[in-house]
């Protein structure tokens, strides 16, 4: 019975480390798709036509 802590402590360890990879990943992918959101609302915003921008005076002569 003296082994018994040991295998407690191997568990707890690779719980906590399956834990932090698992938390590690949700982050990351929730970082990549906040990104991917802000490119595309950028691509778009890009594509849109700007006419409501007032011209230069001297563009417009």
């Amino acid at each position: 019975m003296s082994h018994l802590p040991f295998i407690i402590a191997a568990y707890a360890v690779f719980f906590l480390v399956l834990g932090s990879d698992a938390l590690g990943s949700w982050l990351r992918l929730r970082l990549a798709r906040r990104q991917a959101l802000r490119r595309q609302q950028r691509l778009q915003a890009r594509a849109q036509p700007q006419t409501a921008t007032p011209l230069a005076p001297e563009l417009s002569r």
